[in-house]
């Protein structure tokens, strides 16, 4: 269950972090045909690394993630794991973004990441609520149907 305080052989734990992470130039290209097959292939890869996801979004020009991820596993080895395979992925998928991201990066440089502890309801409203702000400052007209990362209907 989500929020849980988790276990392993010899711990303990619930490391909960927030991290939001941009494609390279912040190019609007995750609404395009991309964002259903990023929601997929993040969750594949956090499945792969017993990450869970708690709350996540695809916004028109960054992800913002909500997630657990097991003491044994830095932050900063999921996210090099995370990014680089995703951009391994969504590159064979994708064959043409190869010639507009060379040499394979698809994703930014950095990351944020914050750790969650007492604001956790605020960052999951904060998560929900970004796309609404997005499409009021951008003014975009799209509005999703189906959560990208876990395929089910959204209001």
């Amino acid at each position: 269950m989500k929020n849980e305080i988790k276990t392993t052989a010899h711990s303990t734990y619930r490391c909960q972090y927030h991290i939001v992470f941009a494609p390279k130039y912040r190019r609007k290209v995750i609404y395009n045909d991309l964002r259903t097959d990023i929601g997929q292939i993040l969750r594949k890869l956090c499945n792969e690394r017993k990450v869970e996801i708690i709350e996540a979004e695809a916004c028109p020009d960054h992800i913002h993630m909500l997630v657990s991820i097991p003491p044994y596993l830095s932050v900063s080895q999921f996210m090099g794991f995370l990014k680089s395979k995703s951009a391994l992925m969504i590159f064979d998928r994708h064959a043409n973004l190869k010639y507009k991201y060379g040499k394979r990066n698809f994703w930014s440089r950095g990351y944020f990441v914050d750790t969650v502890g007492k604001n956790e309801k605020a960052i999951k409203e904060y998560i929900r609520k970004q796309l609404e702000e997005d499409y009021m400052s951008d003014q975009i007209s799209l509005k999703e149907f189906v959560d990208p990362f876990t395929g089910t209907k959204r209001d």
